[in-house]
This record gives C-alpha cells, sequence and structure tokens, in this order.
C-alpha cells in the first residue's frame, strides 16, 4: 500500500495492525502495530522511526500517530515503543549521524 499524501486517505478503518480513527477537531488519530520477524529484530526501531518520518513527511492533515510494536512480540518492545514515540528520544536519535543516514535513506521519495 502506498503511503497516503494526506489522513483522508487512510481509510476509517481498524484491523489487527492499523487502526485510524477521527481525532479531536479536524484530526485523526493513528496507530500502526508493528510486528518484527524475529523477537529480536535489531532493526525494529530503525523500521519504526522511518514508518513515522515517511508518514509525518506525506501525511498533511493533522494527525496524533502512535506505532508500536505488537504486544509480545519483541524482547524490548517497551523501549522500543518509548524510543518511536517520544519527541525527544527521536531528535536524540537522529543526531547519530550514521542512524540519520540510514533514516533520510529510508523515507527519501523515489523519482
Amino acid at each position: 500500500m502506498p503511503i497516503p499524501c494526506c489522513a483522508r486517505e487512510f481509510p476509517d478503518r481498524s484491523d489487527e495492525s492499523v487502526q485510524v480513527q477521527p481525532f479531536e477537531e479536524n484530526g485523526y488519530l493513528a496507530r500502526i502495530d508493528l510486528n518484527p520477524t524475529v523477537p529480536h529484530c535489531s532493526l525494529a526501531s530503525l523500521i519504526g522511526l522511518c514508518l513515522r518520518g515517511k508518514i509525518q513527511k506525506n501525511v498533511v492533515e493533522r494527525i496524533k500517530l502512535d506505532i508500536v510494536i505488537a504486544e509480545g512480540k519483541h524482547s524490548t518492545e517497551e523501549e522500543i515503543n518509548k524510543q518511536i514515540n517520544d519527541k525527544e528520544r527521536v531528535a536524540a536519535a537522529l543526531e547519530n549521524p550514521n542512524l540519520k543516514e540510514m533514516f533520510d535513506s529510508c523515507i527519501r521519495d523515489e523519482e
């Protein structure tokens, strides 16, 4: 599924991994549950950060975005959830030049 350019392109839906619903005035609440391939996936944080970055870059409307590791699917899910949903932690992570380079590469729009 391509990344939507506005929140209206998210269907109002609730399934196992994506829930989108109206939130406050003219906004949306989106929750995305990530399901890592293995319980010790070392890329889970990076995947969550990239997903957050790509959605925030492309969705032009107000959206409250919660990205979480699906319950019981990762050995450090609580730490990862804090990392990818806290603005200060996201900003601190992206101060790392190597991580920032990978992040930029992942969210770059293809020409």
